[in-house]
């Protein structure tokens, strides 16, 4: 199932750089990145709704929402920069940096500094020297 829905999601974000840059053409990328919210909000609340979900909302931690509401927060700005980056540029450019920065590890430089474990630094040396960015620590693959 898992491959359907790796498929499946690399299927729509290629779609979405096409559709986002004609969306924004002649549009204020603000904007834009508020309609497309809004878009994602209604549809996600939905599949809340007709999957039966709701109830696990009053199962979430304090601890755990804080960190949806953050990711929330960092999801935002990537999408304000994403729509100014493809109001300007070239989709299939903006695209490709976008996902090259997903594919390369990037992120573990960033998130260094908020793993909550004392092994964090390893981690992202493991990352840099390893082949394929592997990010192996003293406590095995991270």
């Amino acid at each position: 199932m898992w491959i359907v829905a790796a498929v499946l999601s690399a299927v729509f974000a290629g779609l979405t750089a096409v559709l986002s840059k004609c969306g924004v053409k002649n549009t204020n990328s603000d904007v834009a990145t508020a309609i497309r919210t809004s878009v994602v909000l209604v549809f996600s609340w939905f599949i809340v709704l007709i999957t039966g979900a709701l109830p696990a909302v009053g199962g979430i931690s304090a601890r755990s929402m804080l960190f949806l509401i953050l990711s929330g927060l960092a999801t935002g700005a990537s999408w304000i920069f994403y729509f100014k980056a493809l109001s300007v540029g070239e989709a299939s450019r903006v695209a490709a940096v976008d996902k090259s920065s997903r594919e390369a590890g990037k992120l573990g430089i960033i998130s260094v500094g908020w793993d909550p474990g004392m092994f964090s630094l390893n981690r992202i040396i493991a990352q840099a020297i390893l082949p394929d960015g592997s990010d192996y620590t003293f406590w095995g693959k991270g």
